[in-house]
């Protein structure tokens, strides 16, 4: 059976399950640090996402978070296009393999205010609503 989308717009992107964030999971879950399950899943929008988060919240290096964050949401709208997103359209923070890209945005929003980069922090606000969610949403998956 197939569900019909009655809402005006595109179907949720759902990224796949298998795939760089889940072999960036399994690093982690075996001992590897951040730095390590980066180079070992490089294209994982969640490990760069989780160096961004360290670099704003336990370092105090928003520089690198930026360039962390950059990275991740790169990494994310690959695979994002991947997965048949074209651009718009729902990206739902409760779907797990979802929230690399979606935690990345946020980091790169956050690290953009904390340089005065406003206009980027603003764009990236913006992505998140127009995917369906929110900061306070994506914050919560911390």
């Amino acid at each position: 059976m197939s569900h019909e989308n009655l809402l005006d717009g595109p179907a949720p992107t759902l990224l796949p399950a298998e795939g760089p964030d889940a072999e960036a999971r399994a690093a982690l879950a075996s001992g590897s640090t951040l730095q390590e399950a980066a180079a070992a899943a490089p294209a994982a929008s969640l490990v760069w996402a989780l160096l961004a988060e360290h670099a704003l919240a336990d370092v105090g290096d928003p520089v690198a978070a930026y360039a962390y964050a950059r990275t991740g949401y790169h990494r994310g709208l690959d695979a994002l296009r991947r997965a048949g997103w074209h651009g718009r359209g729902p990206i739902p923070a409760d779907h797990r393999p979802n929230e690399g890209f979606l935690r990345a945005l946020l980091a790169l929003a956050e690290a953009a205010e904390a340089i005065g980069e406003q206009d980027e922090a603003d764009r990236c606000g913006k992505f998140l609503d127009d995917s369906g969610t929110s900061a306070e949403a994506v914050a919560g998956l911390r």
